[in-house]
């Protein structure tokens, strides 16, 4: 069974995010109270470049066993979402997860930046690798946007559905 682990928001823009018990999605925007929340795009380096593009990255969410082996606390690395029960990163582009009454699609993976070094030294390569054929392994979690805005709760389960037909692999967002 997929579960939440612990759920996360912060009204600046900064690395980490605090702890509460429950977040609330709205529809389109992304976590009520979030600094990323907004039908178009928040990320900094992204408003800079075209601030009229959508926020394909209105929810994080990232893998409690992947924070755990890093020994990274949730909420850390900056996540809305963090689960625990199932591979985030092994999901197509546009899955949806229904997670307590809301529901979101999956747009794509987090691209680690260096920032994450100044959390701690050296903690980016543990996030972005290179596999055998030189292509960049991300697994900083992945993004997603808000089709169906609820409540979500720690210990929520996460229910699943995979897009008929062929799927994309998630891609950076």
């Amino acid at each position: 069974m997929s579960t939440v682990r612990s759920v996360h928001r912060s009204p600046v823009h900064g690395f980490s995010k605090e702890s509460a018990e429950s977040i609330t999605l709205l529809t389109g925007l992304g976590v009520e109270g979030d600094a990323h929340c907004g039908e178009l795009v928040k990320h900094r380096s992204r408003v800079a470049a075209n601030p009229s593009q959508p926020n394909l990255r209105q929810v994080h969410l990232m893998m409690g066993e992947t924070l755990d082996g890093e020994n990274v606390p949730d909420g850390e690395l900056g996540e809305n979402i963090t689960t625990y029960g199932i591979d985030l990163h092994a999901l197509p582009t546009g899955t949806l997860m229904t997670i307590g009454d809301s529901t979101i699609e999956l747009t794509g993976l987090r691209n680690p930046c260096a920032q994450i070094n100044t959390y701690r030294n050296g903690l980016l390569s543990a996030f972005r690798s290179e596999n055998p054929d030189g292509e960049t392994v991300r697994r900083a979690g992945i993004m997603a946007i808000v089709t169906n805005g609820g409540t979500i709760r720690v210990g929520d389960e996460i229910h699943i559905k995979i897009p008929h037909g062929e799927s994309e692999p998630l891609r950076p967002v």
